[in-house]
Protein backbone atom coordinates (compact mmCIF):
# COMPACT_ATOMS: atom_id res chain seq x y z
CA UNK A 1 0.00 0.00 0.00
CA UNK A 2 2.87 2.51 0.88
CA UNK A 3 4.75 2.01 -2.48
CA UNK A 4 0.88 2.54 -4.12
CA UNK A 5 0.09 5.22 -3.02
CA UNK A 6 3.58 6.98 -3.24
CA UNK A 7 3.91 5.68 -6.75
CA UNK A 8 0.63 7.52 -7.88
CA UNK A 9 1.14 10.69 -6.13
CA UNK A 10 4.54 11.08 -7.87
CA UNK A 11 2.24 9.74 -10.87
CA UNK A 12 0.27 12.79 -10.19
CA UNK A 13 3.49 15.08 -9.79
CA UNK A 14 5.13 14.00 -13.08
CA UNK A 15 2.13 14.63 -14.67
CA UNK A 16 1.67 17.99 -13.60
CA UNK A 17 4.81 18.80 -14.11
CA UNK A 18 4.86 17.52 -17.63
CA UNK A 19 1.89 19.61 -18.69
CA UNK A 20 3.84 22.44 -17.27
CA UNK A 21 6.94 21.74 -18.95
CA UNK A 22 4.68 22.33 -22.13
CA UNK A 23 3.36 25.62 -20.70
CA UNK A 24 6.94 26.64 -20.01
CA UNK A 25 7.63 26.56 -24.12
CA UNK A 26 4.24 28.69 -24.21
CA UNK A 27 5.52 31.01 -21.95
CA UNK A 28 8.87 30.88 -23.85
CA UNK A 29 7.23 31.88 -26.86
CA UNK A 30 5.43 34.71 -25.43
CA UNK A 31 8.17 36.32 -24.39
CA UNK A 32 9.85 36.03 -27.85
CA UNK A 33 6.56 37.10 -29.09
CA UNK A 34 5.95 40.03 -27.26
CA UNK A 35 9.78 41.74 -28.22
CA UNK A 36 8.02 42.00 -31.51
CA UNK A 37 5.21 43.33 -30.45
CA UNK A 38 6.62 45.54 -28.73
CA UNK A 39 8.87 46.76 -31.81
CA UNK A 40 5.90 47.18 -33.19
CA UNK A 41 4.00 49.32 -31.26
CA UNK A 42 7.03 51.91 -30.76
CA UNK A 43 6.82 52.83 -34.64
CA UNK A 44 2.82 52.54 -34.87
CA UNK A 45 1.33 55.68 -34.91
CA UNK A 46 -2.44 55.30 -32.99
CA UNK A 47 -3.20 58.77 -33.03
CA UNK A 48 -2.73 59.05 -36.84
CA UNK A 49 -5.01 55.45 -37.65
CA UNK A 50 -7.72 57.10 -35.38
CA UNK A 51 -8.51 59.38 -37.82
CA UNK A 52 -7.62 57.84 -41.03
CA UNK A 53 -10.80 57.03 -43.64
CA UNK A 54 -8.44 53.55 -44.33
CA UNK A 55 -9.54 52.33 -40.87
CA UNK A 56 -12.67 49.83 -40.86
CA UNK A 57 -15.31 50.63 -39.48
CA UNK A 58 -16.61 48.21 -36.15
CA UNK A 59 -20.38 47.60 -34.57
CA UNK A 60 -19.19 47.16 -31.18
CA UNK A 61 -21.84 44.72 -29.49
CA UNK A 62 -23.24 45.20 -25.81
CA UNK A 63 -25.00 41.94 -24.82
CA UNK A 64 -26.58 43.04 -21.18
CA UNK A 65 -28.34 41.57 -18.57
CA UNK A 66 -29.55 43.02 -15.55
CA UNK A 67 -26.75 45.90 -15.67
CA UNK A 68 -28.20 48.96 -15.27
CA UNK A 69 -25.39 49.13 -12.15
CA UNK A 70 -22.50 49.54 -15.10
CA UNK A 71 -23.93 49.75 -18.28
CA UNK A 72 -24.27 53.97 -18.14
CA UNK A 73 -20.05 53.80 -17.51
CA UNK A 74 -19.48 51.04 -19.85
CA UNK A 75 -21.77 52.73 -22.60
CA UNK A 76 -19.77 56.58 -22.24
CA UNK A 77 -16.60 54.21 -22.63
CA UNK A 78 -17.30 52.85 -25.51
CA UNK A 79 -18.93 56.49 -26.80
CA UNK A 80 -15.52 58.12 -26.41
CA UNK A 81 -13.17 55.40 -28.13
CA UNK A 82 -9.98 57.07 -30.59
CA UNK A 83 -11.65 55.57 -33.51
CA UNK A 84 -13.11 57.14 -36.85
CA UNK A 85 -16.18 55.23 -37.61
CA UNK A 86 -17.59 52.70 -35.25
CA UNK A 87 -21.56 52.19 -33.53
CA UNK A 88 -22.50 51.00 -30.22
CA UNK A 89 -25.45 47.87 -30.12
CA UNK A 90 -26.58 47.47 -26.65
CA UNK A 91 -28.73 44.41 -26.40
CA UNK A 92 -31.07 44.10 -23.26
CA UNK A 93 -31.75 40.18 -23.13
CA UNK A 94 -34.91 40.98 -21.40
CA UNK A 95 -33.41 42.38 -17.88
CA UNK A 96 -35.65 42.21 -15.42
CA UNK A 97 -33.74 45.23 -13.66
CA UNK A 98 -33.89 48.81 -15.05
CA UNK A 99 -31.54 47.87 -17.42
CA UNK A 100 -33.35 49.37 -20.37
CA UNK A 101 -34.74 52.24 -18.65
CA UNK A 102 -31.67 53.78 -17.32
CA UNK A 103 -30.35 53.71 -20.90
CA UNK A 104 -33.12 55.38 -22.52
CA UNK A 105 -33.20 57.74 -19.66
CA UNK A 106 -29.57 58.83 -19.63
CA UNK A 107 -29.45 58.94 -23.66
CA UNK A 108 -33.03 59.86 -24.01
CA UNK A 109 -33.39 57.44 -26.43
CA UNK A 110 -37.12 56.78 -28.41
CA UNK A 111 -38.26 54.10 -30.16
CA UNK A 112 -37.17 53.62 -34.09
CA UNK A 113 -38.52 51.10 -36.46
CA UNK A 114 -34.93 52.36 -38.85
CA UNK A 115 -33.25 49.30 -38.34
CA UNK A 116 -33.14 45.87 -40.21
CA UNK A 117 -32.16 42.32 -39.62
CA UNK A 118 -29.98 41.60 -42.30
CA UNK A 119 -27.59 38.47 -41.27
CA UNK A 120 -30.55 36.21 -40.54
CA UNK A 121 -28.93 34.77 -37.93
CA UNK A 122 -31.71 32.68 -35.18
CA UNK A 123 -32.42 34.35 -32.37
CA UNK A 124 -35.23 35.37 -29.87
CA UNK A 125 -37.76 38.43 -30.88
CA UNK A 126 -36.83 41.87 -30.96
CA UNK A 127 -39.22 43.91 -28.84
CA UNK A 128 -38.10 47.13 -29.60
CA UNK A 129 -34.99 49.69 -30.62
CA UNK A 130 -34.29 52.92 -29.30
CA UNK A 131 -31.66 55.86 -30.63
CA UNK A 132 -31.15 59.21 -30.54
CA UNK A 133 -29.57 61.09 -33.12
CA UNK A 134 -27.88 63.61 -30.61
CA UNK A 135 -25.93 60.16 -30.28
CA UNK A 136 -25.94 59.18 -33.88
CA UNK A 137 -23.17 55.62 -32.95
CA UNK A 138 -25.43 54.24 -30.27
CA UNK A 139 -28.10 51.98 -30.63
CA UNK A 140 -30.36 50.28 -27.98
CA UNK A 141 -31.83 46.61 -28.43
CA UNK A 142 -34.48 45.28 -26.51
CA UNK A 143 -35.00 41.93 -26.68
CA UNK A 144 -36.85 38.64 -25.13
CA UNK A 145 -34.54 36.59 -22.62
CA UNK A 146 -32.33 33.90 -24.71
CA UNK A 147 -29.07 34.06 -22.90
CA UNK A 148 -25.70 35.66 -23.87
CA UNK A 149 -25.07 34.15 -27.04
CA UNK A 150 -28.35 34.88 -28.75
CA UNK A 151 -28.16 38.45 -27.88
CA UNK A 152 -24.84 38.17 -29.61
CA UNK A 153 -26.62 36.70 -32.80
CA UNK A 154 -29.08 39.76 -32.55
CA UNK A 155 -26.40 42.36 -32.20
CA UNK A 156 -25.03 40.89 -35.47
CA UNK A 157 -28.50 40.86 -36.81
CA UNK A 158 -28.93 44.26 -36.93
CA UNK A 159 -25.43 45.68 -36.84
CA UNK A 160 -24.12 47.65 -40.01
CA UNK A 161 -20.31 47.29 -40.47
CA UNK A 162 -18.10 44.69 -41.58
CA UNK A 163 -16.11 43.89 -38.47
CA UNK A 164 -17.86 43.39 -35.46
CA UNK A 165 -16.20 43.60 -31.84
CA UNK A 166 -17.70 41.94 -28.50
CA UNK A 167 -17.49 43.36 -25.12
CA UNK A 168 -19.12 42.77 -21.84
CA UNK A 169 -21.35 45.20 -19.85
CA UNK A 170 -19.50 44.92 -16.85
CA UNK A 171 -16.08 46.24 -18.50
CA UNK A 172 -14.60 49.65 -19.94
CA UNK A 173 -12.04 49.94 -22.74
CA UNK A 174 -8.92 52.15 -22.79
CA UNK A 175 -9.33 54.55 -25.62
CA UNK A 176 -7.08 53.04 -27.71
CA UNK A 177 -8.02 49.45 -27.61
CA UNK A 178 -10.33 49.21 -30.43
CA UNK A 179 -7.79 50.89 -32.66
CA UNK A 180 -4.91 48.75 -31.49
CA UNK A 181 -7.04 45.71 -32.32
CA UNK A 182 -7.94 47.11 -36.01
CA UNK A 183 -4.26 47.81 -36.66
CA UNK A 184 -3.52 44.19 -35.82
CA UNK A 185 -6.69 43.51 -38.26
CA UNK A 186 -4.97 45.93 -41.10
CA UNK A 187 -1.64 43.88 -41.30
CA UNK A 188 -3.04 40.91 -42.98
CA UNK A 189 -7.36 41.61 -43.41
CA UNK A 190 -7.60 38.62 -45.82
CA UNK A 191 -6.57 36.18 -43.26
CA UNK A 192 -7.05 37.46 -40.18
CA UNK A 193 -10.90 36.61 -38.78
CA UNK A 194 -11.09 37.16 -34.99
CA UNK A 195 -7.92 39.22 -32.48
CA UNK A 196 -8.32 38.58 -28.94
CA UNK A 197 -7.85 41.91 -26.39
CA UNK A 198 -6.15 41.87 -23.26
CA UNK A 199 -8.20 41.63 -20.03
CA UNK A 200 -7.10 43.23 -17.22
CA UNK A 201 -9.07 43.35 -13.37
CA UNK A 202 -10.15 46.89 -12.44
CA UNK A 203 -11.00 46.25 -8.94
CA UNK A 204 -9.01 49.14 -6.84
CA UNK A 205 -8.35 51.08 -10.33
CA UNK A 206 -10.09 55.18 -10.02
CA UNK A 207 -12.88 55.34 -12.69
CA UNK A 208 -13.76 58.37 -14.00
CA UNK A 209 -16.27 58.94 -16.47
CA UNK A 210 -16.24 55.51 -18.41
CA UNK A 211 -12.07 55.36 -18.11
CA UNK A 212 -9.94 54.34 -15.66
CA UNK A 213 -7.63 57.44 -14.66
CA UNK A 214 -5.63 55.54 -12.13
CA UNK A 215 -3.98 52.10 -11.83
CA UNK A 216 -3.79 50.04 -8.68
CA UNK A 217 -3.53 46.93 -7.45
CA UNK A 218 -6.75 45.34 -6.10
CA UNK A 219 -6.99 46.05 -2.26
CA UNK A 220 -9.32 42.85 -0.78
CA UNK A 221 -7.59 39.43 -1.31
CA UNK A 222 -9.69 37.52 -4.05
CA UNK A 223 -9.39 39.84 -6.93
CA UNK A 224 -6.05 40.27 -6.13
CA UNK A 225 -5.56 36.87 -6.72
CA UNK A 226 -7.85 36.92 -9.51
CA UNK A 227 -5.53 40.10 -10.98
CA UNK A 228 -2.38 37.21 -10.94
CA UNK A 229 -4.72 34.98 -12.45
CA UNK A 230 -5.22 37.06 -15.51
CA UNK A 231 -2.01 38.14 -15.94
CA UNK A 232 -0.63 34.35 -15.98
CA UNK A 233 -3.26 33.35 -18.91
CA UNK A 234 -3.51 36.61 -20.99
CA UNK A 235 0.46 37.50 -21.08
CA UNK A 236 2.17 33.72 -20.33
CA UNK A 237 -0.55 31.93 -22.20
CA UNK A 238 -2.40 33.78 -25.18
CA UNK A 239 0.39 35.18 -26.57
CA UNK A 240 2.24 32.20 -26.83
CA UNK A 241 -1.05 30.08 -28.59
CA UNK A 242 -1.82 32.97 -30.95
CA UNK A 243 2.25 32.41 -31.98
CA UNK A 244 1.34 29.04 -33.08
CA UNK A 245 -2.42 30.17 -34.22
CA UNK A 246 -3.72 27.92 -31.84
CA UNK A 247 -5.58 29.81 -29.66
CA UNK A 248 -9.11 28.34 -28.81
CA UNK A 249 -10.61 31.06 -26.83
CA UNK A 250 -11.51 34.64 -27.37
CA UNK A 251 -12.51 36.11 -24.56
CA UNK A 252 -15.99 37.42 -24.07
CA UNK A 253 -15.01 40.53 -22.42
CA UNK A 254 -12.86 41.76 -25.76
CA UNK A 255 -12.88 40.41 -28.94
CA UNK A 256 -12.69 41.70 -32.51
CA UNK A 257 -14.38 39.00 -35.31
CA UNK A 258 -15.65 39.62 -39.25
CA UNK A 259 -18.86 39.71 -39.34
CA UNK A 260 -19.08 37.23 -42.49
CA UNK A 261 -17.54 33.96 -41.42
CA UNK A 262 -19.40 34.44 -38.01
CA UNK A 263 -22.43 34.76 -39.98
CA UNK A 264 -21.16 31.30 -42.23
CA UNK A 265 -20.78 29.82 -39.04
CA UNK A 266 -23.75 30.29 -38.05
CA UNK A 267 -22.69 33.03 -34.76
CA UNK A 268 -23.02 31.94 -31.41
CA UNK A 269 -24.41 28.66 -30.03
CA UNK A 270 -27.02 28.93 -27.67
CA UNK A 271 -26.59 26.20 -24.15
CA UNK A 272 -22.60 26.31 -24.56
CA UNK A 273 -22.02 28.94 -20.93
CA UNK A 274 -18.70 29.16 -22.80
CA UNK A 275 -19.80 30.99 -26.11
CA UNK A 276 -16.37 32.49 -26.25
CA UNK A 277 -14.46 29.70 -26.63
CA UNK A 278 -17.43 27.99 -28.66
CA UNK A 279 -17.16 30.61 -31.55
CA UNK A 280 -13.74 30.28 -31.88
CA UNK A 281 -13.19 26.21 -32.10
CA UNK A 282 -16.37 26.56 -34.78
CA UNK A 283 -14.11 29.45 -37.07
CA UNK A 284 -11.03 27.26 -36.58
CA UNK A 285 -12.80 24.25 -38.06
CA UNK A 286 -14.58 25.77 -40.72
CA UNK A 287 -11.42 27.71 -41.85
CA UNK A 288 -9.33 24.00 -41.49
CA UNK A 289 -12.15 22.55 -42.87
CA UNK A 290 -12.47 23.88 -45.91
CA UNK A 291 -8.83 23.68 -46.57
CA UNK A 292 -9.20 28.41 -46.30
CA UNK A 293 -5.58 30.61 -44.88
CA UNK A 294 -6.21 32.01 -41.66
CA UNK A 295 -4.92 33.63 -38.68
CA UNK A 296 -6.74 34.14 -35.10
CA UNK A 297 -4.54 36.65 -33.52
CA UNK A 298 -3.98 38.33 -29.77
CA UNK A 299 -3.21 41.93 -29.15
CA UNK A 300 -1.79 42.22 -25.29
CA UNK A 301 -1.80 46.25 -25.40
CA UNK A 302 -5.63 46.33 -26.64
CA UNK A 303 -6.97 46.64 -23.01
CA UNK A 304 -10.20 46.24 -21.79
CA UNK A 305 -10.60 46.18 -17.46
CA UNK A 306 -13.46 43.87 -16.11
CA UNK A 307 -14.95 43.97 -12.92
CA UNK A 308 -13.61 40.58 -10.81
CA UNK A 309 -15.86 38.89 -8.48
CA UNK A 310 -15.14 39.81 -4.47
CA UNK A 311 -16.99 37.08 -2.84
CA UNK A 312 -16.61 33.10 -2.58
CA UNK A 313 -19.75 32.71 -3.77
CA UNK A 314 -19.92 34.75 -6.74
CA UNK A 315 -16.49 33.31 -7.90
CA UNK A 316 -17.34 29.99 -7.24
CA UNK A 317 -20.32 30.81 -9.65
CA UNK A 318 -18.51 31.91 -12.65
CA UNK A 319 -15.38 28.92 -12.29
CA UNK A 320 -18.27 26.66 -12.11
CA UNK A 321 -19.45 27.93 -15.34
CA UNK A 322 -16.17 28.21 -17.07
CA UNK A 323 -15.17 25.11 -16.08
CA UNK A 324 -18.85 23.51 -17.42
CA UNK A 325 -18.40 25.71 -20.62
CA UNK A 326 -14.99 23.97 -20.94
CA UNK A 327 -15.77 21.03 -20.81
CA UNK A 328 -18.58 20.79 -23.10
CA UNK A 329 -16.94 22.68 -25.94
CA UNK A 330 -14.24 19.95 -25.40
CA UNK A 331 -16.61 17.03 -25.55
CA UNK A 332 -18.58 18.83 -28.58
CA UNK A 333 -15.55 19.25 -30.93
CA UNK A 334 -13.39 16.16 -29.52
CA UNK A 335 -13.65 14.56 -33.34
CA UNK A 336 -11.18 17.36 -34.38
CA UNK A 337 -8.04 16.28 -31.03
CA UNK A 338 -4.97 14.41 -32.65
CA UNK A 339 -6.54 15.28 -36.34
CA UNK A 340 -3.41 16.54 -38.32
CA UNK A 341 -5.94 17.98 -40.69
CA UNK A 342 -6.54 20.63 -37.54
CA UNK A 343 -3.19 21.53 -36.92
CA UNK A 344 -2.08 23.07 -33.94
CA UNK A 345 -5.48 23.52 -32.63
CA UNK A 346 -5.84 19.72 -32.75
CA UNK A 347 -2.68 18.62 -32.40
CA UNK A 348 -1.86 20.94 -29.56
CA UNK A 349 -4.48 23.69 -28.09
CA UNK A 350 -7.61 21.00 -27.43
CA UNK A 351 -5.68 17.92 -26.17
CA UNK A 352 -3.82 20.42 -23.95
CA UNK A 353 -7.52 21.67 -22.24
CA UNK A 354 -8.24 18.42 -22.41
CA UNK A 355 -5.40 16.92 -19.71
CA UNK A 356 -5.07 20.56 -18.22
CA UNK A 357 -8.18 22.43 -17.73
CA UNK A 358 -10.30 19.01 -18.02
CA UNK A 359 -8.40 15.83 -16.47
CA UNK A 360 -6.35 18.47 -14.27
CA UNK A 361 -8.03 18.90 -11.72
CA UNK A 362 -8.79 15.42 -10.84
CA UNK A 363 -5.11 14.28 -10.99
CA UNK A 364 -4.13 17.17 -8.86
CA UNK A 365 -7.14 16.25 -6.22
CA UNK A 366 -6.13 12.47 -6.33
CA UNK A 367 -2.37 13.18 -5.78
CA UNK A 368 -3.74 15.46 -2.15
CA UNK A 369 -5.65 11.92 -1.58
CA UNK A 370 -2.71 10.06 -1.77
CA UNK A 371 -0.08 11.97 -0.20
CA UNK A 372 -3.06 12.29 2.84
CA UNK A 373 -3.74 8.57 3.01
CA UNK A 374 0.56 8.07 2.80
CA UNK A 375 0.46 10.46 6.00
CA UNK A 376 -2.69 8.65 7.82
CA UNK A 377 -1.49 4.91 7.39
CA UNK A 378 1.70 6.70 9.22
CA UNK A 379 3.93 6.07 6.31
CA UNK A 380 5.23 8.89 5.68
CA UNK A 381 8.74 9.69 4.10
CA UNK A 382 8.68 13.39 5.06
CA UNK A 383 11.98 14.23 2.76
CA UNK A 384 9.77 12.91 -0.16
CA UNK A 385 6.68 15.01 0.72
CA UNK A 386 8.65 17.97 0.79
CA UNK A 387 10.53 17.59 -2.18
CA UNK A 388 6.71 17.11 -3.79
CA UNK A 389 5.61 19.47 -2.49
CA UNK A 390 8.51 22.26 -2.79
CA UNK A 391 8.44 21.00 -6.87
CA UNK A 392 4.80 22.44 -7.11
CA UNK A 393 5.53 25.07 -5.76
CA UNK A 394 8.57 26.32 -7.56
CA UNK A 395 6.61 25.59 -10.50
CA UNK A 396 3.60 27.57 -9.37
CA UNK A 397 6.41 30.70 -8.67
CA UNK A 398 8.47 30.07 -11.70
CA UNK A 399 5.19 30.52 -14.31
CA UNK A 400 3.83 33.41 -11.93
CA UNK A 401 7.23 35.11 -12.19
CA UNK A 402 7.26 34.62 -15.77
CA UNK A 403 3.84 36.53 -16.28
CA UNK A 404 4.66 39.06 -14.11
CA UNK A 405 8.00 39.46 -16.31
CA UNK A 406 6.52 40.14 -19.10
CA UNK A 407 4.44 42.66 -17.34
CA UNK A 408 7.51 44.23 -16.25
CA UNK A 409 8.99 44.30 -19.84
CA UNK A 410 5.97 44.80 -21.55
CA UNK A 411 3.33 47.51 -20.10
CA UNK A 412 4.34 48.15 -16.72
CA UNK A 413 0.54 49.41 -15.61
CA UNK A 414 2.03 48.73 -12.09
CA UNK A 415 5.26 50.26 -11.97
CA UNK A 416 5.90 50.81 -8.22
CA UNK A 417 8.33 48.55 -6.82
CA UNK A 418 6.37 47.63 -4.10
CA UNK A 419 3.30 46.27 -6.48
CA UNK A 420 5.42 44.32 -8.18
CA UNK A 421 7.10 42.72 -4.53
CA UNK A 422 3.12 42.66 -3.53
CA UNK A 423 2.07 40.37 -6.84
CA UNK A 424 5.22 38.32 -6.15
CA UNK A 425 3.95 37.88 -2.59
CA UNK A 426 0.39 36.58 -3.52
CA UNK A 427 1.69 34.26 -6.20
CA UNK A 428 3.07 32.83 -3.52
CA UNK A 429 0.02 33.20 -0.88
CA UNK A 430 -2.15 31.08 -3.49
CA UNK A 431 -0.32 28.06 -3.86
CA UNK A 432 -1.82 27.87 -0.05
CA UNK A 433 -5.65 26.65 -0.51
CA UNK A 434 -6.71 29.25 -3.50
CA UNK A 435 -5.32 27.28 -6.27
CA UNK A 436 -6.88 23.90 -4.49
CA UNK A 437 -10.65 25.76 -4.57
CA UNK A 438 -10.18 26.14 -7.68
CA UNK A 439 -9.52 22.81 -8.46
CA UNK A 440 -12.51 22.25 -6.25
CA UNK A 441 -14.87 24.31 -7.99
CA UNK A 442 -14.01 23.06 -11.37
CA UNK A 443 -14.75 19.44 -10.35
CA UNK A 444 -18.50 21.03 -9.05
CA UNK A 445 -18.50 22.16 -13.15
CA UNK A 446 -18.15 18.92 -14.43
CA UNK A 447 -21.07 17.73 -12.24
CA UNK A 448 -22.90 20.52 -13.17
CA UNK A 449 -21.98 19.54 -17.07
CA UNK A 450 -23.35 15.66 -16.17
CA UNK A 451 -26.80 17.29 -14.34
CA UNK A 452 -27.44 19.05 -18.02
CA UNK A 453 -27.07 22.25 -15.95
CA UNK A 454 -26.66 25.11 -18.17
CA UNK A 455 -27.77 27.83 -16.05
CA UNK A 456 -25.55 31.11 -15.71
CA UNK A 457 -25.16 30.90 -11.94
CA UNK A 458 -25.94 34.27 -10.00
CA UNK A 459 -23.49 37.33 -10.11
CA UNK A 460 -23.06 40.58 -8.86
CA UNK A 461 -22.19 43.96 -10.13
CA UNK A 462 -20.54 46.45 -8.61
CA UNK A 463 -21.52 50.22 -9.77
CA UNK A 464 -18.40 51.96 -11.20
CA UNK A 465 -19.31 55.63 -9.41
CA UNK A 466 -19.37 53.35 -6.05
CA UNK A 467 -15.63 51.97 -6.50
CA UNK A 468 -14.21 52.35 -3.01
CA UNK A 469 -11.50 53.69 -4.79
CA UNK A 470 -13.06 56.49 -6.50
CA UNK A 471 -15.90 57.58 -3.97
CA UNK A 472 -14.94 56.22 -0.39
CA UNK A 473 -18.32 54.99 -0.69
CA UNK A 474 -19.55 51.09 -0.11
CA UNK A 475 -20.53 49.49 -3.05
CA UNK A 476 -24.24 48.72 -4.18
CA UNK A 477 -24.32 45.09 -5.05
CA UNK A 478 -27.45 43.71 -7.12
CA UNK A 479 -27.87 40.04 -7.99
CA UNK A 480 -27.99 38.52 -11.14
CA UNK A 481 -31.11 35.56 -11.58
CA UNK A 482 -29.61 32.15 -12.43
CA UNK A 483 -31.92 32.01 -15.88
CA UNK A 484 -29.53 33.86 -18.54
Amino acid sequence: MKSLLLSYALFALYSVIAVYAFYLILMLLSHKRIIRILKGARYARYHELSGSEQVPPVSILVPSYNEELTIIESVRSLLNLGYPSYEVIVINDGSKDATLQVLIDAFRLAPTTNYSEQAGLEAMPIRGVYHNPRYPSLYVVDKENGGKADALNVGINVSHYPLVATIDADSLLEKDALIRLASVYMENPEETIAIGGNVRVANGCKIENGCVTEVSLPNKLLPMFQNIEYLKSFLAGRIGWSAMNGLIIVSGAFGLFRKDYLIKVDGYRDGFPGEDMNIIIKLHKHMLDHGLPYRIAYCPDAVCWTQAPESLRILQSQRKRWSRGNIKNIFKYSSMMFVPKYRAVGLLSMPYTLIFETLGPYLRLTGYMALLGYIALNMADYKMMLLIIGVSLLIEIVFSCGALLIEEIAFRRYPKFKDLVKMIFYSLLMTLGYNQINVYWKILGHLDYIRNDDSWGVMVRTSWQDEPVSTGRQPVMQNQPANN
